[in-house]
């Protein structure tokens, strides 16, 4: 009886390290906070990944025809500046339409009221400057007696030809541009802070992913 209780802890201390054992308790053991964070629809990711695309290079567009000499190459930069600026515009009412298919999104991470509200406040201010931000453009372009182009095909034109009415939407334009450029560099500065500080995984959520 002795020499069987002696064998009986070491049978159950080799179980332990037992392959199937081992992959069954790792199996049932505690999940890190982190994973149960819900993934953002992957269609979201991409059209949030396509206007910061979109953003970035009509302001480099409209930012190096400032720089260069050359009737044909500035319009060029302009159209440009324009397609892209219109891409936004179409990327804006697809991203309402998806946001509405989906319905509330759960939180990404746990965070006090007061925070969720500035991050709910700063989305819906993008979203406007996302929407405003073109149509200034578009009808800047028609105040100033200029059509508007977009793959070939002309646009409607939003308003007459009028000097003063374009002076005060290139001003519009630009206040419009700069606030979204202070809300990108807050929006960016949130992310950087929820994924250094604390480290919640909500930055992880937004990036691309690679299919297994």
């Amino acid at each position: 009886m002795a020499s069987e209780n002696k064998a009986g802890p070491k049978q159950g201390k080799n179980v332990a390290f037992m392959p199937g054992v081992q992959a069954d308790a790792e199996h049932f053991a505690p999940r890190p906070a982190e994973t149960t964070v819900v993934e953002r629809p992957r269609k979201l990711v991409v059209m949030h990944w396509l206007t910061v695309l979109c953003v970035c290079t009509a302001a480099t567009f409209i930012l190096i025809r400032d720089e260069v000499d050359g009737r044909a190459l500035r319009q060029w930069l302009l159209e440009g500046h324009r397609h892209f600026g219109l891409f936004v515009l179409i990327l804006f009412f697809l991203r309402v339409a998806l946001r509405i298919r989906l319905g509330k999104l759960p939180p990404a991470s746990h965070t006090s009221w007061p925070i969720r509200l500035a991050a709910a406040l700063t989305h819906i201010a993008l979203y406007a400057l996302m929407l405003a931000l073109p149509i200034l453009g578009w009808a800047l372009s028609n105040a100033e007696d200029k059509p508007v182009h977009l793959l070939g095909l002309t646009l409607p034109t939003l308003v007459g030809g009028d000097e003063d009415l374009a002076d005060r939407l290139q001003a519009w334009h630009l206040d419009a541009a700069w606030l979204l450029l202070a809300l990108v560099s807050l929006h960016i500065a949130a992310a950087l802070w929820h994924h250094f500080v604390l480290r919640d995984g909500t930055l992880r959520l937004m990036l691309p992913k690679r299919r297994r």
